[in-house]
C-alpha cells in the first residue's frame, strides 16, 4: 500500500500561514480524487479540502478563502496553504486519496500538528 507522509505542521499564531505537504510513495493523487483532513482531540476527523477527479476544488465553509488545496502529480507530493489561521484550526492534518466509495486508496499517515495560538 502507498505510504503517505505529511510535514510543515508548527506552531503559529492566529493570522498566521503555514503550508502543509503530504509525500506519496506512489503515483496514488494521480485520476484520483485526493483530500486533507484535519482531526482535534475529541473530535472525528474530517475534511477541510479537496480536489475531485476532474481538478476542481471544493472546501467546507470553515476553510473557504482561507485554504488552497494543490497537487504536484510529478513529484506525488499534496500541498494545503493555510493562510489566516484560527485556534480553531489546531489539529493533526493528514492526507490521502480517495476511491470512488470514499475509501483511503493510502496508508493514513502519522499525520502534521498545527498548532494555532491566540
Amino acid at each position: 500500500q502507498v505510504q503517505l507522509v505529511e510535514s510543515g505542521g508548527g506552531l503559529v499564531q492566529a493570522g498566521g500561514s503555514l503550508r502543509l505537504s503530504c509525500e506519496a510513495s506512489g503515483p496514488i493523487f494521480s485520476a484520483n480524487t485526493v483530500a486533507w483532513y484535519r482531526q482535534a482531540p475529541g473530535k472525528q476527523r474530517v475534511a477541510v479540502a479537496m480536489i475531485t477527479t476532474g481538478g476542481t476544488p471544493h472546501y467546507p465553509d470553515s476553510t473557504r478563502g482561507r485554504f488552497t488545496i494543490s497537487v504536484d502529480n510529478a513529484k506525488n507530493t499534496l500541498y494545503l496553504q493555510m493562510n489566516s489561521l484560527k485556534p480553531g484550526d489546531t489539529a493533526v492534518y493528514y492526507c490521502n486519496a480517495l476511491s470512488d466509495y470514499g475509501v483511503g486508496l493510502g496508508s493514513w499517515g502519522q499525520g502534521t500538528q498545527v498548532t494555532v495560538s491566540s
